[in-house]
């Protein structure tokens, strides 16, 4: 990995910062990107510290010209890519009923555009090196979760979109990773959009007992060294996708319990 150059989006903090942070130890160059210049700033700096070849990059995902300019940016600088990680995304959490349709539309333009506005410009530099294209998807592009309507569907949005993508280029020899962490101690929770749009604020989940950003980002960069084609990441994860395949109805009954468990659940 150690001339590769890295594209990670959504990476000023949570997974999208632990990436980089692997990355860059082990590559030449990572470019990372984010809407708040602030904390976009703050990466860098940091990542600095362990490899120069670092740029960042702000931009909003959900804005095709910002992915364009992002892809642009890369390649005048470093010449070339060779992974793409479509990390960006947010979360939701209400009943579908009470939620403003205007709230699923913004998490379809984050999760789902988003990656098929990064993928289009850099495809062609991917299918040059015979790259990586990655998307941090989620179980809840897996199985339907009640409550995260907007997720799951951008989620298996995302999920459809680089199956297809992956089947197209079956003979260029285009690597493509869906990888599905489980609950992540992060902050996509805590700004997590209600029924209106507003931040949900605190998580209704305890973070104590959730996989690590660290942990989601070394078993995404091993499986970009081994071109794996798919990682579930937790064990839960794995059996919520063998029982919905073969006892779905079961899984309806058993995810909707669960999640009627979380604090403040939006149902019972």
């Amino acid at each position: 990995m150690k001339d590769k150059v890295v594209v990670i989006t959504g990476a000023s903090e949570g997974i999208g910062k632990a990436l980089a942070y692997q990355f860059a130890k082990r590559c030449k160059a990572v470019v990372i990107s984010a809407r708040d210049s602030f904390k976009l700033q703050d990466a860098e700096a940091d990542l600095k510290k362990i490899n120069p070849g670092i740029l960042s990059v702000v931009c909003d995902v959900s804005v095709e010209d910002d992915c364009k300019k992002l892809i642009d940016a890369t390649v005048t600088t470093f010449g070339r890519i060779d992974v793409l990680i479509c990390n960006a995304g947010m979360s939701m959490r209400a009943l579908f009923n009470d939620t403003d349709v205007s709230v699923i539309k913004k998490l379809m333009d984050v999760n789902f555009w988003g990656t098929v506005y990064a993928t289009k410009y850099a495809l062609p530099h991917l299918l040059k090196s015979q790259g990586s294209l990655v998307g941090i998807s989620s179980i809840a592009g897996k199985k339907g979760l009640p409550g995260r309507s907007g997720y799951s569907s951008s989620k298996f949005a995302m999920e459809g979109f680089l199956e297809t993508l992956r089947t197209e280029n079956l003979k260029n020899n285009l690597h493509v990773l869906v990888a599905c962490p489980g609950f992540t101690a992060t902050s996509i929770r805590d700004k997590a959009l209600s029924k209106d749009g507003t931040v949900q604020g605190e998580s209704p989940r305890n973070e104590k007992v959730m996989m690590t950003a660290d942990e989601v980002a070394v078993a995404v960069f091993n499986g970009v060294v081994k071109r794996k084609r798919d990682l579930i990441l937790t064990a839960n994860g794995k059996l919520t996708v063998w029982l919905n395949k073969f006892f779905p109805a079961l899984m309806d009954k058993i995810v909707f319990n669960h999640m009627a468990k979380e604090d403040d659940s939006p149902f019972k």
